[in-house]
């Protein structure tokens, strides 16, 4: 069987600090401490540190890169915009045709040779 070690808080903010001050590197203080685990002292200096040593990833992006994302995103919303008015504009159209077609008896779709195949469930 394995030995378990549990280390104090201590002797854990000792490392960190060792680590941090320079008188380490992770891969020393893994060798002359005899610490298990491969990111056990990557958790500590999470923990206990500064968090300066602990690699970061950090996206770098040019600044026409953002402004070009903006305005992308601005454009997909006036489309989005548009779209949506559209929309509205044709059920009404078809609303109001519908209305007439009643009001009228008769079937100005089929006399006028306009085809609205799918708009408001009707084909």
């Amino acid at each position: 069987m394995g030995v378990n070690k549990r280390y104090s808080a201590a002797f854990k903010q000792k490392v960190v600090s060792e680590i941090e001050n320079g008188k380490f590197s992770v891969g020393e203080a893994h060798r002359v401490y005899e610490i298990g685990g491969g990111t056990t002292i990557y958790n500590w200096l999470r923990r206990y540190g500064k968090g300066h040593l602990i690699n970061k990833t950090v996206v770098v992006k040019m600044k026409n890169e953002s402004d070009r994302i903006k305005q992308l995103e601005k454009e997909k919303r006036e489309l989005e915009a548009a779209l949506a008015k559209t929309q509205v504009r044709v059920v009404v159209l078809e609303s109001l045709i519908d209305a007439a077609e009643q009001e009228l008896k008769i079937d100005i779709k089929k006399k006028s040779g306009i085809e609205l195949p799918g708009l408001l469930g009707k084909e």
